[in-house]
């Protein structure tokens, strides 16, 4: 059974008197088995499962509990408890109570937010600067949700003085997009937690739990503590480190946990000190690293492991692409598994350059939480036009690159490509440069369309459309410009990209190469028509969004800009970008993730 397999201190807690019980739990000091323990104590003492709720930050870490349960009571006894996150758990409830709420994602409110936001007129405030624009409005709103604060507009006049001046209009716009939300009957995830407490507080509805448990309870902020107490359930029991709060960007406050026994006068504080996951020496420099913090509770780890796989290392390097390089080559060098290995970071965007690194040395490694630095369409876009550089013959590269064209998708390029080959059969890039040459490729292919008649009149027609067109003169003789497939847009776009290869055909260092990309006009209008795909909702542009798109992009491109400086050929630049991962699979190998990504997850070989 569950308690039998837990230590002295384990034990204790996950079977101490009802009432308000505080665990501190460091990690790996087996929090998740005391909290199992203890819902199977109370099972064993006579409370029904349907009276115990568990409360966690991951729908995951939920399913792990009552999967140990149901490993001794069963699926059918295990299964009674409630258990989820604080937003799943209300929204079942809510069902359950018949309580009407229809659940809109962040994106779906936000296009909501701004139908309300733009019938908003900002232009009376009497200040030369502008207002917060609509999204970042919204997610002060949903931020102070969280907080507890009593007024949203003290509140953001604290974050910044200058929202004074727009204080009325704000107001105006959040009544009127909660107006609309009640309306429609729309609930977001702040509003399932706000409804419940509702409900609870004005005995709308009966809390059935005799104890509700909460995992991870250094990182719930005032909002979900406010849930729990209006539950007001006869015992609780809180499991958590406030050493471990990382939930602060959500509103979350150590404050809560640090005064549990001043707000409960019955509260028993617990403290489970036998690690069994880390060595000495990490466990060693994890207290050093927080053996500042200010001491809430008192700590004295105890290591149950005598095992040493080696001591922790701290690596210095005078600029991040060899910081990346030797990260990479120290992965390449350990004795454990790729997929026991873990890079922490930051942010997503730090794990591009670390991502390449990777693939330059042919080691998989996966993304958690975020798509492949190369499998962003800037990315791919840019390695594309890099490869018909180095391999002008790149059928793949030259169709992908002019399906972002207007007037040419893939299979016009492919056609377009063939017709070139016909100039010069080792490169499309010459073939495009050579202005002189005739080929009855093009010839041929609008021959088959049409008849002499309707031949002439288009070519009469096309004449005087590139006319309006500001094209160097021998680009208006090479013969490419008959095709009976292209019209001025797409011209334009060969255009362009004639410029850039022109300029470039015999530049042989990556980041020069990189550079004179990024700054042509072909591969400007790629990434502007990406920017606005991406900023593009409901069929409709939100130049908001559209900038945003465009400065992820661009980070995107100076990361890749950054790398390429530190390579002197061409060739071993696109191999290590394209070819030399190529076979990594996103299902295995090195886990790149986040801080946050990473929580509850463990790993033999670290690199943060």
């Amino acid at each position: 059974m569950p308690l039998s397999r837990l230590n002295n201190e384990q034990l204790t807690a996950a079977t101490a008197d009802n009432g308000h019980n505080l665990i501190i739990a460091s990690a790996g000091t087996g929090k998740t088995s005391t909290i199992v323990g203890r819902i199977a104590h109370l099972i064993q003492s006579g409370v029904k499962p349907e009276e115990i709720l568990l409360l966690t930050f991951t729908n995951k870490a939920a399913a792990e509990m009552i999967g140990r349960l149901s490993s001794y009571f069963g699926k059918d006894v295990a299964n009674q408890v409630t258990a989820g996150t604080f937003h799943a758990v209300s929204y079942k409830w809510l069902k359950k109570e018949n309580i009407p709420v229809v659940l809109k994602q962040p994106g779906d409110l936000k296009v909501l937010f701004k139908s309300v936001f733009d019938n908003h007129d900002f232009s009376n405030a009497g200040v030369d600067y502008k207002p917060l624009v609509y999204k970042s409005l919204l997610e002060y709103y949903w931020l102070w949700q969280n907080t507890g604060d009593k007024d949203f507009y003290d509140w953001l006049v604290r974050k910044n003085e200058d929202h004074k001046a727009y204080l009325m209009f704000y107001q105006d716009v959040i009544d009127s997009y909660e107006k609309t939300k009640d309306e429609l009957g729309f609930a977001g995830f702040n509003d399932l937690l706000l409804n419940m407490v509702k409900a609870l507080e004005n005995n709308v509805v009966e809390s059935p739990f005799k104890e509700v448990l909460v995992d991870e309870y250094q990182d719930t902020n005032p909002l979900q503590n406010r849930l729990l107490e209006a539950i007001q359930p006869p015992s609780i029991f809180c499991v958590g480190d406030y050493d471990q709060s990382i939930y602060a960007f959500n509103g979350a406050q150590i404050e809560i946990i640090a005064t549990f026994d001043q707000r409960y006068d019955d509260a028993t504080v617990f403290t489970l000190d036998k690690n069994y996951r880390s060595t000495k020496p990490i466990l060693k420099l994890a207290t050093k690293v927080i053996e500042y913090n200010e001491r809430i509770y008192p700590k004295n780890l105890t290591v149950f492991r005598e095992d040493i796989h080696s001591f922790p290392t701290l690596l210095e390097y005078d600029e991040l692409f060899t910081q990346y390089q030797g990260i990479a080559e120290k992965i390449k060098a350990s004795e454990f598994s790729y997929d026991e290995t873990a890079v922490i970071f930051r942010n997503n965007s730090s794990a591009d350059g670390i991502e390449a690194m990777l693939r330059e040395l042919g080691i998989p490694c996966r993304r958690k939480g975020s798509n492949s630095f190369f499998d962003a369409l800037e990315v791919k876009a840019l390695l594309d036009i890099f490869m018909l550089f180095v391999n002008p013959k790149d059928v793949l590269a030259f169709i992908h690159i002019f399906e972002y064209s207007k007037g040419i998708g893939s299979g016009t390029a492919k056609e377009i490509y063939d017709g070139l080959l016909t100039i010069n059969p080792n490169s499309v890039i010459s073939a495009l440069l050579d202005t002189e040459s005739k080929t009855d490729f093009f010839k041929t292919r609008k021959a088959k369309q049409f008849s002499l008649f309707d031949e002439e009149e288009l070519i009469q027609s096309k004449i005087l459309d590139l006319n309006k067109l500001s094209f160097a003169d021998e680009f208006l003789d090479h013969q490419l410009l008959n095709y009976y497939k292209l019209n001025n847009e797409s011209i334009e776009s060969i255009y362009k990209f004639y410029k850039l290869i022109k300029k470039d055909k015999y530049t042989s260092i990556p980041s020069e190469l990189i550079s004179n990309i990024i700054s042509s006009d072909f591969y400007q209008e790629i990434t502007e028509t990406l920017a606005k795909k991406r900023g593009t909702k409901n069929h409709q542009v939100d130049e908001n969004l559209v900038q945003e798109a465009r400065e992820r992009i661009k980070k995107k491109t100076n990361t890749l800009k950054e790398l390429s400086k530190h390579y002197s050929d061409n060739n071993r630049f696109i191999n290590a970008m394209v070819l030399g991962g190529g076979e990594m699979s996103q299902g295995e190998g090195v886990n790149l993730l986040s801080v946050h990504a990473s929580k509850g997850l463990e790993f033999v070989f670290f690199l943060i």
